[in-house]
């Protein structure tokens, strides 16, 4: 089984849990979320935190961090068929609901785009008390959405 997870940003006491499905290969290359430019998930972090964009990675897993909110990716492993987070067969998920019942400060978890949805609840019953949403997917390969659109639905959400 090939790992294709990164390790998760937990701040103190996060407030938001977004959960992705997978890293792509570039992101596991650099070992860094959300590394492809194409992909709207740092813009749409910095529009909601009002700060002002950087393309350092360290100061972005920081404003997550200022902001309490926590990253993951729901598969842990798998064999991965080819690219794209629909292309991993027998995948075995990261521990996440045992990272959120260590976290009672979270509210809130975040779906980004309905694969990771889906791979949550195949794999995990929801946890009482917890608010689940899922928002359009910043994948690049989402193009049937404006990152206008990706924002807006995004602002709406997230709470």
């Amino acid at each position: 089984m090939e790992r294709v997870s990164l390790d998760p940003v937990l701040p103190h006491n996060p407030t938001i849990f977004i959960l992705g499905t997978k890293p792509g290969n570039l992101e596991l290359r650099k070992q860094e979320y959300y590394a492809n430019n194409g992909n709207s998930f740092w813009k749409i972090i910095y529009e909601l935190t009002e700060e002002v964009f950087s393309k350092n990675y360290a100061e972005r897993i920081d404003l997550l961090k200022r902001n309490h909110i926590a990253v993951w990716d729901i598969i842990e492993s798998g064999e991965r068929v080819k690219p794209g987070a629909q292309n991993v067969k027998n995948e075995i998920p990261n521990p996440v609901n045992e990272i959120v019942e260590m976290y009672p400060s979270v509210k809130q978890i975040i779906f980004n785009g309905q694969k990771a949805h889906d791979l949550y609840l195949k794999h995990f019953s929801k946890i009482e008390g917890i608010i689940y949403e899922v928002v359009l997917s910043t994948s690049p390969a989402n193009t049937r959405f404006s990152f206008r659109e990706k924002l807006n639905n995004w602002k709406e959400t997230i709470i």
